[in-house]
Parts: structure tokens; sequence; C-alpha cells
């Protein structure tokens, strides 16, 4: 999977038989992780400055990233000039969640205070009864930018109307596409294709132009659980579904999936503009861009920088897009949830810190003078979860400080597509659908609708048997 995209949940069973400890929603007789008895103060009030509480968040940059370790540590200083009497424990933790030692966590209860997730884990956190209620103490007044929060990233942190953790980062995927790839093909690089039909017409524009220098024109995967992720946000893209509301039968066989994976067969068999190197696993496209040998493919928009860093690609031929269809746009990221045996106090700390170092403009990761500075990529675009007047405050900062051009990725972020949580059983539904990718794209003679069928029978066991 990539780096930061995918967990599997954990069933119930996993964690029978934990203790749950009771809800944070009375401070009057709680004490703090010092033994102190924590402030009287209505969940919904800021912290106030004068308690004295102590909170441990994992997440710290390690050694090995020095400017952004730096600026964790320059920030908890910051804080501490409002909050004093605030002491943060800092825990170096990288990878920050891997799967194993986060699952063994939840069931040992020894999470950290405020701790670090991605936002496909909520059911798991629940499961294991180690997330705190935080509703009644997120408003305005504690995390001022929350009326410009997309609430469809903040509904994947909600569970029966109840909050229970705040995003920190966040992608939603797109259409990645080499500009230069574009302009040498005579194709106009602000006006990247926005549909499939548009997709298959740039690729053979592309392949036809400079297929002779090895250059084709789309990619796409078809295993480890890559090629079901990418129809996935196809669907998607398009409005579909994979699975029913009630997620009890597949919802992917019709005529959207039908259309968009016959077009990547053509793709690859009738046009020839992919790669015969099609299908492999994560990593082939990003080499492959990186390299300038593809003109577009799915992402999210950290492989940006990802090909930039290890594959020797230039942020100045990268562009970004919506996703084809761009009705809703499959979204993943990271937040932080608050472990349930917290005090109020506590709570109120770690929303405090949480919103000062993901959630303020001009503070934090948002402090743009400083990333450039310190020769942290600037004008990306991610993180991507505010709307209305932040989302334009945000936009104005990444432009005035960019050391990346940020016109290249306009039409992506001027979209503002819905996102859409993904779909539940997400990994062993994707591996469903990499047989399907795979088929299109190993097979010239494929017949997706048999694909699609025996695919729609294997999912259907699968949700039936609530795996």
């Amino acid at each position: 999977m990539s780096r930061i995209r995918y967990r599997r949940l954990v069933a119930v069973a996993l964690v029978a038989g934990i203790g749950l400890t009771g809800a944070a929603c009375s401070s009057s007789d709680k004490k703090d992780d010092n033994g102190s008895k924590t402030s009287s103060s209505g969940a919904g009030t800021p912290l106030d400055p004068k308690t004295k509480v102590t909170i441990s968040v994992d997440c710290m940059p390690p050694t090995t990233k020095k400017p952004e370790r730096k600026q964790w540590l320059d920030d908890i200083a910051e804080f501490h000039k409002t909050y004093p009497n605030v002491t943060i424990n800092s825990k170096d933790t990288f990878p920050c969640e891997d799967t194993d030692k986060f699952t063994a966590q939840l069931q040992g209860q020894s999470e950290t205070n405020v701790f670090y997730s991605y936002v496909t884990d909520l059911n798991q956190v629940l499961d294991a009864g180690q997330a705190a209620d935080i509703t009644d103490y997120v408003n305005d007044k504690t995390v001022p930018n929350l009326k410009d929060i997309d609430p469809n990233v903040l509904a994947i942190l909600k569970d029966s109307g109840k909050l229970y953790g705040l995003p920190t980062t966040n992608y939603s995927m797109g259409l990645i596409y080499n500009r230069k790839i574009f302009k040498d093909a005579g194709l106009d690089p602000d006006k990247p294709p926005t549909t499939w039909d548009e997709i298959r017409t740039d690729s053979k524009v592309i392949q036809d132009k400079l297929g002779s220098k090895g250059i084709h024109g789309f990619f796409e995967y078809g295993a480890g659980n890559q090629g079901g992720w990418h129809l996935t946000s196809a669907l998607y893209g398009a409005g579909n579904n994979v699975v029913s509301e009630d997620g009890t039968k597949a919802a992917f066989n019709g005529p959207e999936a039908t259309s968009i994976l016959q077009t990547i067969h053509d793709m690859r068999w009738v046009d020839n503009s992919m790669p015969s190197s099609a299908g492999k696993e994560w990593g082939e496209s990003q080499k492959a861009m990186g390299a300038g040998q593809i003109g577009m493919y799915l992402a999210a928009p950290d492989d940006i920088q990802l090909m930039v860093q290890q594959y020797g690609a230039n942020f100045d031929d990268l562009g970004m897009a919506p996703i084809p269809g761009g009705k809703t746009s499959l979204m993943g990221g990271n937040d932080y949830f608050f472990k349930k045996s917290d005090s109020p106090d506590q709570i109120k700390a770690g929303i405090a810190w949480i919103n000062f170092k993901f959630l303020t403009l001009k503070k934090g990761q948002f402090n743009y003078g400083r990333n450039k500075a310190d020769g942290i990529p600037v004008g990306l675009p991610q993180p991507f979860f505010f709307t209305g007047q932040a989302k334009a405050t945000d936009t104005a900062d990444k432009t005035q400080y960019a050391t990346v051009p940020v016109a290249n990725y306009k039409s992506y972020v001027d979209a503002q597509v819905p996102v859409k949580g993904e779909p539940p059983n997400a990994q062993k539904l994707y591996t469903v659908l990499d047989t399907v990718m795979s088929g299109v794209l190993s097979n010239k003679n494929a017949d997706v609708s048999k694909l699609l069928s025996s695919a729609e029978t294997q999912a259907n066991q699968l949700l039936a048997a609530g795996q």
C-alpha cells in the first residue's frame, strides 16, 4: 500500500474483552495525569491558560527530518506562550502508525493521550472503546476555523453524529499529469482531461506523437490492491458507490464501471497508449512519471513530492487535475483521536495543541514563510480540507510563499470535488477488484461484463460474511 493511505479495519471480535473506561463528560471529579483536580469549566470552553495539565502526543517528526523536528519543538515553545502550564510529552514514533503496533496499542490501551491515526481508523478505534467523544469540546471558540473545515472530512470522523477526531492532513484523488509531455505532444497543459473519453483521446495523441521515444499516455494498476483502489476512485469520480449504502451488497457492477474498464482496456490493447508493464503494484507509475515516460495516472497529491525527491521529476513538469467525472473523490489522510480515559482538561489541552499546530492559518503547518526558509516545499495542494474564507486565505498564503508552481494544480484546487471515504472492508474489496483491473490489463480478449459479475459474486460473499 501507499505510505500513508491504508489501514485494515479490525473486527470487534479482535478487541472483545477490552475494558471500557468512562466517558470524559464531567470535570468536577476528574484528575489530570499529575493527580491534580481538573478545572470545573464546561466542555465547550477553551482551556484556561492557568490550568496545569500534561498530555502525551505521538507522531513527533523523527530526527531524520530535521526541519520538521525543529518546527515541532519551536511550535511547542510558541504554544507555551499561551498555555504555559501545559506539558506536552512528544513521542517520536516513526512511522507514525504501524498496522500491528496500532492494533496492539488499542488492545493494551497504551496509546498516547492524543494519538495519531488515519481517517479510515474510526471504526477500529471505536470497536476498541478507545476514542473520547469530543463533540461538546469542539466549537468556533476552541477551533476558530471549524466552520471552514470541509464537512465531508469531519463526517468521516463522526459516528452517530458524534465527533471523535480532528483532521491534520488529507488528500483527495485526482489525475497527475506531465505538463512537459502534454506540451511536447501538442496538447494544452492548462486544459487537462476531465473525462475518461478525454483521457483516452489525449493518451492516444501522446502515444502517436511520442511513442517512438518510449513515452506512453497513461498508466494503471492491477495488483497489490492498487487496481481495486483506483477502480474505486474512478467509480467515485463518476458518482457511484462500491457497496450499497448499508454496506451489505456490492454496488460496482453497473454501466459506469463497464464503460471505465472498457476504456482502460482499449487504451491498453487498441490504442497501445499504456506500457506493457501496466498492472504492476504501487511505485511503478511514480518511477515512470519521474523518468518522463508516462503522461497521466490517477493519484493523490503527495505523489508529486515523492516523484521529485525519489525519482528525479521536476516540479515545473507536473500538474494535477480533478478526478475524471468530478462527482466525488476518494479521500484519505491523517487525524488525531483523544484517548477515552483522558480527563476533560487533557482533551481541552489536546484540542488546543492540534488547533495551534494543524488548524490555524499562518501558524504551525500553515506557517509557509517558515516552511520556505526551512526548505520544505510550499504550494502543493495539501493539506486540503478548508473551504470558504479559510481556503481563500490558505491559497493566497501558499501563492505568496510558493516554492513550487501553484498554477499547475489550479484546476484540481478550484474544482473542490466533494470527498468520500473508503468503503467498508476496503482492503479485501480492493483485492477482489484487483482481479477486474488485472483482467483488462493482461488479457486482450477480456470480457468486462464477466469480470465484473465474478467480482460482484465474490464481494457479496465477503460482505455477507461480515469479514
